[in-house]
């Protein structure tokens, strides 16, 4: 039987092979693979013209049909486990092409469904994009009364009342303490020039607020580093006593 077909209706070889077994109407999983490989054969020889690269991807097929038709017109041996089919690998290659082909067409579909669409920018006019339908007061306070406004009143007052906490409620508001670092230096730097020679402790002792005791403190270490004034201690857990190296 002679097969004419041009060689550009098909992409490659497994499209001419999907080709061979739809038209001859035969299941994927038990291809006639004498048969087949025959048609397949006579389609080659009407490419000899062709070109070289594109007949060497069906040249390569050719031979693994031929390889399968060998492995199958052996004699089977008697074995305990059944021979794979030398179909097996041909089978699962059409099957994956047989479902991106499919896949395609669809995408195909869609690329058609999407050229028919077409997208206007928007041209509304400023006075009509602006309207705004008026309102009838009188059809919208239809059916409100005193006693239905009074009814949204107190419900509306009642959740404002059930999101106050009626402990935290009562604490009593709490200021930030603002201590100047730079003010606190400064007149620890005076009382320096007045007194010489002073305690640590007794300084700190003097401060009213937490606030005031760190700051002191930090203006303390500040003077320190910058050689204003010194600290001695005669024992351990003795006071610590600051002196002055503050020139009058």
């Amino acid at each position: 039987m002679d097969l004419k077909v041009k060689l550009q209706v098909f992409e490659g070889p497994l499209d001419l092979l999907l080709h061979l077994l739809e038209k001859n109407k035969v299941n994927i999983y038990d291809i006639p693979i004498a048969e087949i490989t025959n048609q397949y054969l006579e389609y080659i020889s009407e490419m000899k013209r062709q070109d070289l690269n594109i007949v060497s991807e069906f040249l390569v097929m050719a031979a693994t049909l031929l390889d399968i038709k060998s492995r199958m017109l052996l004699p089977k041996e008697e074995q305990e486990e059944e021979e794979e089919d030398p179909r097996a690998e041909l089978v699962q290659k059409l099957l994956e092409y047989k479902m991106y082909k499919c896949m395609s067409y669809e995408l195909k579909d869609l690329q058609v469904d999407a050229q028919k669409v077409l997208y206007k920018v928007p041209t509304i006019p400023d006075e009509v994009r602006k309207y705004e339908e008026p309102v009838n007061l009188e059809e919208l306070m239809s059916g409100i009364t005193l006693t239905k406004l009074k009814s949204i009143f107190k419900s509306v007052m009642k959740k404002r009342e059930d999101k106050i906490d009626p402990i935290r409620s009562q604490f009593g508001k709490i200021e930030k303490e603002e201590v100047s670092l730079e003010e606190r230096m400064d007149y620890l730097e005076q009382y320096a020039l007045a007194h010489k020679h002073f305690s640590f402790r007794g300084i700190l002792e003097a401060q009213s607020t937490k606030m005031e005791v760190i700051v002191t403190f930090l203006s303390i270490l500040e003077l320190m580093k910058t050689g204003k004034i010194h600290i001695s201690q005669e024992h351990i857990f003795d006071d610590i006593f600051i002196e002055s190296k503050i020139a009058a």
